[in-house]
C-alpha cells in the first residue's frame, strides 16, 4: 500500500501520518509504479490542507544570483575547493571535493551513456595526455593556438586583450571625447556599472562633473589603435600603462626523458581532438566502423590562460568531453549531420537539468569562423556574469585528418566497399567542457522558495546527476530496531546507488541539510515502519511531497524516479 502525504517539514511524522489519514486526503497506490507515476506528474493535488505547505517558488532567485553565492556554497558544501589553499591557492586550478567529485563522475558518465552506450555509431579512446611534439605542429597549435595579450607596464598585471573593454566618454552636449573607461568582462550590467564609476572620476578630473554623456560603445582591446591605447586606462593602475595586444601561446611546456634540451620538449595536450585524430586509423580498422561513425573521448586539457576567471569555467587545467563524427566528403554533405549534432547535443543537456530558458544559440559567421571550418554553432548558457558559450558543435571538414597525413606521412583516408573508392573523411565535432557543464548544472539548479513562511535555498539536480541520489533518516537514534531497519535498507541502496545515512537532528533540520546538497530524494524510517506497516516513507526534495511505500518496494520506486526504468 502507498500512502500520498502532503507537507514538506516532516515535523511529528508520526502523527501527520494518522491525521493525515482522518483528514481523508491520503492517497493509495497499489504498485511502485503507480506512486512512481503519481510522483512525477505536474498534477499535484490542490486540497486546502497540501496547499498550506505547497512550496512558494522564487521565480527571480536566478536573476538575483550572484557568482560570489555560488563559489560560496561550492566550498561550503564539499563542491569545490581552491587548489593548494593551504598555501594561499594557485590561480586557474581547482579541486573537486566529496560531492564535486561525484557529480562529476555523474556527469561524465551521462555522456558516455548517452553518446556511447545507447550509440551504435560511436566508440570509445583514453588517449595519452602527452603526445609526440610533431603532433601539434601538424595541427597548427605550435604557430597558431595563442591568444592576444597586454601588459600593465607598472603594476606587471597580464590580461587578454580581447576580455578587456573600452569606450570612450563623450559628452552628450558638444560630442567632445573626455577620456576612456577600461573594464574586465562581464554581464552587460555589471560592465556598465563599472564604467559609470570610472567616467564619474573621469569628468570630476575634467572638471566636467555630472554633464550628461553619450552610451558606451565598447569594443575590446584587440580593435583599438596605438593613439587610443595612449588614453585607455589600465585595470591595475587606473593609468593609461597597458602595451598593445601581443600574442601568448598557451600551451604547458615540459621536457620527456632524462636530458632537458630542445630534443625533450614535449607539451601537455591543449585539447582531447588531436588524440582522436592521430587514433583515427587504428579505431577504424579495429572496431569495424563504417562511415558515418565516431569517436568520443573524455580527459584532461591544459592551458595556460592569461587571465583565469570565473571560477571554474576559465581554468588552466579543465576536462573535455569530444567526439569527432566522420562522414563522407561534400559541400552539402556536412549540412543534415551538423544540423542533428546541434539537436542531440541540446538534447542532452536538457535531459541532465539544464533550464530551457538559460539556453541559447551563437552562430559562428565570418570572421567569427576558423579558416578551416564550414560552420559552427555554440550552444550558451546564461551565467551569472553573462551569456557564455557552453558547448559548440563544429564542422571542421577534412582540415585535421589532411594535416596529420602530411605532417606523419601516413595516409589516413576510408575506403568506402560499395563505392570502391577511398577519400578522407569530413568531421563534426560536439565539444564540451566538463567544468563548464558542471558550472553552468550548479547554476540551473540553485533555487528557493518558502515553505509556511520559512525560506529554503536548495539545489534542484536532476536525479541522474545529483552527487547523492538518496538519504536515509531514521526517525530516531536510541531505538535499535528502528536503527537496524533504517540502515539495512542503506546498505540495500549503497549497493545501487551514493546515499547518504544522516541521523542527527531533527527531521526537518535533515531535509533542509539533504535539500541544499541537492539530495532528490529522502527515506525516513520511522516506528510504524517496525511496529505496524512495514512501510517507509519518501519525500521529493523539490515538491516536498511524501509517499508512503513497503520496504521491498523502496528500490523499485526510487529506480523509476532516478533511472528512469
Amino acid at each position: 500500500m502507498f500512502l500520498s502525504l502532503h507537507g514538506a517539514l516532516g515535523f511529528g511524522l508520526r502523527h501527520a501520518v494518522t491525521t493525515t489519514a482522518r483528514r481523508g486526503i491520503v492517497t493509495v497506490y497499489s504498485t511502485a509504479e503507480a506512486a512512481a507515476a503519481a510522483s512525477s506528474s505536474s498534477e499535484k493535488d490542490t486540497t486546502t490542507d497540501s496547499a498550506a505547505n505547497t512550496p512558494i517558488k522564487n521565480t527571480e532567485a536566478y536573476n538575483n544570483l550572484k557568482m560570489e553565492e555560488i563559489v560560496s556554497l561550492c566550498k561550503r558544501r564539499g563542491i569545490i575547493f581552491p587548489s593548494s589553499e593551504i598555501y594561499n591557492g594557485f590561480a586557474g586550478f581547482y579541486d573537486y571535493g566529496p560531492l564535486g567529485s561525484e557529480l562529476k563522475r555523474n556527469v561524465k558518465d551521462a555522456f558516455w551513456r548517452n553518446f556511447v552506450q545507447c550509440r551504435e555509431d560511436i566508440v570509445g579512446l583514453d588517449s595519452s595526455i602527452i603526445h609526440n611534439p610533431t603532433t601539434w605542429q601538424s595541427s597548427g597549435h605550435l604557430d597558431g593556438f595563442s591568444d592576444p595579450m597586454v601588459d600593465c607596464r607598472e603594476t606587471k598585471l597580464r590580461y587578454r586583450a580581447d576580455q578587456l573593454f573600452c569606450a570612450p566618454v563623450t559628452l552628450e552636449e558638444c560630442g567632445t571625447t573626455v577620456g576612456f573607461v577600461c573594464v574586465l568582462e562581464a554581464n552587460d550590467e555589471d560592465m556598465i556599472k563599472a564604467a559609470q564609476t570610472q567616467a564619474k572620476k573621469l569628468l570630476k578630473e575634467a572638471d566636467k562633473k555630472g554633464m550628461a554623456i553619450q552610451p558606451f560603445a565598447f569594443k575590446d582591446l584587440t580593435q583599438v589603435t596605438e593613439e587610443e591605447m595612449t588614453q585607455i586606462p589600465s585595470p591595475g593602475s587606473n593609468k593609461p600603462t597597458l602595451t598593445m595586444p601581443r600574442d601568448f601561446n598557451l600551451m604547458f611546456q615540459t621536457n620527456v626523458g632524462a636530458m632537458q634540451d630542445a630534443s625533450s620538449v614535449a607539451y601537455l595536450r591543449p585539447e582531447t581532438a588531436q588524440g582522436i585524430f592521430i587514433n583515427y586509423k587504428n579505431v577504424l580498422g579495429t572496431s569495424r566502423s563504417k562511415l558515418p561513425f565516431g569517436i568520443a573521448q573524455i580527459g584532461k586539457a591544459f592551458r595556460n590562460e592569461i587571465t583565469p576567471r570565473n571560477f571554474i569555467f576559465r581554468s588552466r587545467e579543465f576536462e573535455q568531453m569530444e567526439i569527432e563524427y566522420f562522414i563522407p566528403p561534400g559541400d552539402e554533405a556536412w549540412k543534415p549531420f551538423h544540423k542533428q549534432w546541434i539537436e542531440d547535443s541540446e538534447s542532452f543537456l536538457k535531459s541532465v537539468g539544464l533550464k530551457e530558458e538559460l539556453m541559447g544559440y551563437d552562430v559562428h559567421e565570418g570572421d567569427g569562423l576558423a579558416h578551416y571550418a564550414r560552420a559552427c554553432t555554440d550552444i550558451t548558457f546564461k551565467f551569472p556574469f553573462g551569456v557564455q558559450e557552453l558547448m559548440g558543435i563544429a564542422a571542421r571538414g577534412d582540415f585535421d585528418l589532411k594535416s596529420h597525413t602530411e605532417g606523419s606521412g601516413k595516409v589516413l583516408d576510408y575506403f568506402d566497399e560499395e563505392t570502391k573508392e577511398k577519400f578522407i573523411p569530413h568531421v563534426i565535432e560536439p565539444s564540451l567542457g566538463v567544468d563548464r557543464l558542471i558550472l553552468a548544472l550548479i547554476c540551473s539548479a540553485y533555487a528557493e522558495d518558502e515553505i509556511n513562511g520559512e525560506k529554503r535555498n536548495y539545489l534542484s539536480f536532476h536525479p541522474s546527476i545529483a552527487p547523492v541520489k538518496v538519504s536515509v533518516l531514521p526517525l530516531v537514534k536510541n531505538k535499535e530496531p528502528l536503527v537496524k531497519a533504517a540502515r539495512e535498507l542503506f546498505e540495500k541502496l549503497q549497493r545501487r546507488w551514493n546515499c547518504q545515512w544522516d541521523q542527527t537532528g531533527a527531521i526537518g533540520r535533515r531535509y533542509r541539510r539533504a535539500d541544499e546538497i541537492g539530495v532528490p530524494f529522502c527515506v525516513t524510517v520511522d516506528f510504524e515502519t517496525i511496529e505496524d506497516d512495514g512501510a517507509v516513507t519518501v519525500r521529493d526534495r523539490d515538491s516536498t511531497e511524501q509517499v508512503r511505500i513497503p520496504m521491498d518496494e523502496v528500490v523499485p520506486y526510487l529506480s523509476k524516479m532516478i533511472d528512469g526504468y
